[in-house]
């Protein structure tokens, strides 16, 4: 009885060592039961994701395998905790769950697949952030709720974006898109492409730039009534958060973050969307991403 009484008494100061880490705030607000690692001095809670069958090169995967989404909670400095995690998503979760994650003060980092020929696709997107346990876990049970809310109202994945179709030929008008961007573009049977160079330095102290892939551009396709736009956003580091915000706000798909270089300074991310919306209308959003840049 009193070795229980001394283990107990330890589970009990846990919380008392890392106070700002209250895990029974962690579980009750994520509606998740979660497991400490005392060496570390992390709790994390996870969900299988076993709504959705996932078949992977033809075989049914069970979670265990690597589709269950998880977030760690540690004492950060001060009285903050931090999070990290990685979601599992399908690709109809993926920009509401985002939205979610950046309106709750939760960061984005990585959007990537993990599978080659997997039905139905799966994304993983890894998140961050820094404040009070109650209000990351508020924003973690908000992601999980999203992605209950979007298979409530769709049992299965579909397979393409809602809308209407996108015209075969194109006939983009390039004056207009041009002078929202202030960008001289190019033209090519009826599309219309805007590239922005960037530099930074590689290891061997060479400068790269727009020629050699350190660019921003956007290509869009369609009409000017029912266009589409595709392209690549390339960021500093702490200019990736608020040009997700700006592209998600502007209703742009966000399908890929990740890096393109390894060594450079400054270190460049990339991240890769895709907007449907009238052509000024798209060209307006990915202005407006872009001054976010400019601001920092």
């Amino acid at each position: 009885m009193k070795q229980l009484a001394i283990s107990l008494m330890c589970v009990a100061l846990a919380t008392t060592v890392f106070g700002a880490l209250d895990t029974g705030t962690v579980e009750r607000v994520t509606g998740l039961k979660g497991s400490w690692n005392e060496k570390e001095g992390a709790f994390k809670v996870s969900q299988p994701r076993t709504d959705v069958k996932v078949a992977v090169d033809g075989w049914a995967m069970p979670p265990f395998m690597g589709l269950t989404s998880w977030a760690a909670f540690t004492e950060g400095k001060g009285a903050t905790v931090m999070v990290m995690g990685d979601l599992v998503l399908f690709q109809d979760e993926v920009n509401p769950v985002m939205s979610v994650l950046l309106e709750n003060g939760l960061a984005v980092t990585a959007l990537h697949n993990h599978f080659f020929y997997d039905e139905p696709k799966v994304y993983f997107m890894h998140i961050g952030g820094e404040g009070s346990a109650d209000k990351l876990a508020t924003g973690v049970r908000q992601a999980f709720d999203k992605v209950k809310e979007v298979r409530a109202a769709l049992a299965q994945p579909p397979a393409k974006f809602s809308g209407n179709a996108i015209p075969e030929k194109s006939v983009i008008s390039s004056g207009p898109l041009e002078k929202i961007l202030g960008v001289k573009g190019q033209s090519k049977d009826g599309m219309f492409k805007a590239v922005i160079g960037r530099k930074t330095k590689m290891p061997c102290d060479c400068e790269v730039g727009q020629e050699m892939g350190v660019n921003t551009w956007a290509a869009f396709a369609g009409s000017d009534e029912n266009a589409i736009v595709d392209g690549d956003f390339a960021v500093h580091e702490d200019e990736l958060q608020s040009v997700l915000k700006s592209l998600r706000h502007a209703g742009i798909n966000i399908v890929a973050i990740h890096h393109h270089m390894s060594g450079e300074m400054p270190r460049i991310l990339f991240l890769h969307y895709w907007g449907k919306d009238k052509a000024e209308s798209l060209a307006r959003g990915i202005k407006a991403a872009l001054q976010t840049q400019e601001r920092l």
